[in-house]
């Protein structure tokens, strides 16, 4: 055990440190604990001896501590460690009114999704017809394979599907048309949030996705167009679609989220709520 040792007066500051002095009777008072009560399936004698080692840690410890506190002088460097804390840092974006900003900050409105839809609309049936022309020498024929939704059969040959329906192609009208403004409508909601490249993920990717869906349940939505479907043209129809809409969509201007306020939205002039630039254009 070190002796106690008072820390030098005439030390220079922060060269030294008073520390409690070290000991092992814990480790002998844990020690005879640990006999005792290893004696208990053994043998008493190894109890009575642990219960004994355990007194005697008790003893040592506590003139260790009482009737004054060991301690002892340790060196140390004269000036204290700096640590040096690296943190990231976050970029923020300052929008003006807007406490916390929901991202994207602007969307594209209601009528460039619809735009956007019918305009992928007609580039797609132009496709299909194409396919319809040169394939079966008839441009009714995707349009009738489309209108087929409506009935159960699927006992039907090439000749029929190629003649002209109008009952077909009315409801094949109205699929076509409902069908694409509410993907254009999805394009419009998406397409803000992609930053890079909106065209090539709207034009090929979506297309992909959606020809695969459409591939792994059209047995049951339309058996008909299921059986007589070319699924390399069908694909180039969806690309189509999807370049024709999605550059139709961006190509409009887009508006507020709904976290401004109403008027700043419905661009009415509102002092304190929109910014003044007038003064940044008068003369002085």
């Amino acid at each position: 055990m070190s002796s106690t040792r008072d820390c030098d007066p005439t030390a220079p500051a922060g060269r030294r440190f008073t520390l409690p002095s070290p000991t092992l009777w814990p480790g002998v008072l844990a020690l005879g604990f640990a006999l005792a009560a290893a004696g208990l399936l053994s043998s008493k004698l190894l109890s009575l001896g642990g219960l004994a080692l355990g007194v005697i840690g008790c003893i040592g410890w506590f003139f260790q501590v009482l009737p004054k506190e060991k301690h002892r002088a340790v060196e140390g460097p004269a000036e204290p460690a700096v640590i040096a804390v690296s943190r990231r840092r976050v970029s923020r974006i300052e929008v003006e009114g807007v406490h916390r900003a929901r991202l994207p900050l602007e969307i594209y409105p209601i009528s460039a999704g619809i735009k956007g839809g019918l305009a992928g609309a007609v580039a797609m049936a132009a496709a299909a017809m194409l396919y319809g022309a040169v394939a079966h020498r008839s441009v009714w024929y995707p349009i009738n394979l489309l209108g087929a939704v409506v009935y159960a059969q699927t006992q039907v040959s090439t000749r029929q599907i190629s003649a002209f329906h109008i009952e077909l192609l009315l409801v094949a009208t109205v699929l076509h048309i409902t069908t694409s403004i509410l993907v254009g409508l999805l394009y419009g909601a998406i397409l803000p949030m992609l930053p890079r490249r909106p065209i090539l993920v709207g034009g090929l990717f979506a297309p992909l996705a959606w020809t695969g869906l459409l591939y792994s349940v059209l047995d049951i939505i339309d058996p008909l167009l299921n059986q007589k479907i070319s699924w390399p043209w069908f694909l180039a129809s969806q690309v189509a679609f999807g370049l024709v809409a999605g550059l139709v969509v961006v190509r409009q201007a887009r508006v507020p989220t709904w976290q401004y306020p109403l008027a700043l939205r419905a661009g009415v002039e509102t002092p304190g709520v929109m910014r003044e630039t007038g003064r940044e254009n008068s003369p002085s």
